[in-house]
């Protein structure tokens, strides 16, 4: 009895060490994605003629001052409501939002040119916006986490050139900052293109934080979330 028992105990230690050896010593998280549903989004229709196939990535970032506890999920209505109101948009400007915390809002469908309130050829534009004003704020590492897994899987499955990667500013040059210094930074240098590039071919990303700039911005945007997100 006593043999037995040692037995089952010791096959029971080795499955478990094997089980263990095949767990990789590091994953990387998966995209948490909250769908138009979840955010409780209300699109008007948008007219076929505004149809597209997505060719180029475009990076934005909202412009406003990221706030402790704000509501991610709010903020996203109240534009999508403010473009409707006062726009004329029929739906939220972006395809893609990434709150600081790192999850990724669903927007407009893709399907769709964006809006902009500058100009510059919106066909075949795919948007994504980050929440948080980075010409006063750091971009957060879960932001730019999200911003490379997000851009890797839309290159894969939309079959779009990492190399189109661009800043707002670039597509429409002399007319905004936009996506702030802060971040478009990780743009200009090709950080975000060599980490999507690194991302399709398996290799190992190692994203990280730049240094402050010397005339900044110095303070970090929070991560924190609400306690209780506002209902739909």
């Amino acid at each position: 009895m006593y043999r037995s028992t040692f037995v089952v105990s010791l096959l029971a230690s080795v499955a478990s060490t094997l089980a263990i050896a095949r767990v990789p010593a590091t994953t990387k998280p998966a995209l948490e994605i909250i769908t138009r549903e979840e955010w409780g989004s209300r699109p008007d229709p948008i007219p076929e003629s505004r149809k597209q196939t997505p060719k180029f990535f475009t990076l934005h970032h909202a412009g406003e001052l990221w706030k402790p506890g704000t509501d991610a999920a709010l903020s996203i209505r109240k534009l999508q409501a403010y473009g409707q109101r006062e726009k004329g948009w029929p739906d939220v400007p972006y395809h893609y939002i990434i709150a600081p915390d790192g999850r990724v809002f669903e927007g407009r469908d893709w399907h769709y040119q964006p809006e902009s309130n500058t100009k510059y050829d919106l066909n075949g534009v795919l948007n994504i916006e980050l929440l948080g004003n980075f010409e006063e704020q750091r971009v957060s590492i879960e932001q730019l986490r999200s911003t490379v897994a997000l851009l890797a899987k839309l290159s894969r499955e939309l079959k779009v050139d990492p190399a189109t990667i661009r800043g707002h500013r670039d597509a429409a040059e002399g007319q905004t900052d936009c996506p702030g210094k802060d971040f478009y930074r990780y743009v200009q240098d090709g950080l975000i293109r060599q980490w999507v590039e690194a991302e399709l071919a398996g290799k190992p990303t190692d994203i990280k934080e730049l240094d402050e700039l010397p005339d900044g911005p110095t303070t970090r945007i929070s991560t924190s979330r609400p306690t209780t997100e506002a209902a739909n």
